[in-house]
């Protein structure tokens, strides 16, 4: 099940042509009432990746990922942390 993402624009993935911008609307987690850990997918309207999908496609450069709560966007980046790789909300462009 996916939480949305603002209780914690649109949608074209691809594989060739441009980056395209992908807003994420949910989160799924486990455990799922931690609000620190245990991302396993992230989602939109018509789609739903796993945490690894995204990342893969963050650094890959194939899509950019964001979220929006309350009239402020966050860029989805990527963090290499001590446990591998997870995905992290970076406000006002950082």
């Amino acid at each position: 099940m996916c939480v949305p993402v603002d209780s914690l624009r649109d949608v074209r993935l691809v594989g060739d042509g441009p980056v395209a911008n992908v807003r994420v609307r949910c989160v799924s987690k486990q455990p799922r009432l931690d609000p620190h850990h245990g991302i396993t997918h992230l989602g939109g309207e018509g789609w739903n990746w796993t945490r690894a999908q995204v990342v893969a496609s963050i650094e890959a450069k194939t899509n950019t990922f964001y979220t929006m709560v309350g009239g402020t966007r966050a860029n989805v980046g990527v963090v290499d942390g001590p446990n591998g790789k997870y995905v992290r909300t970076h406000a006002d462009g950082k």
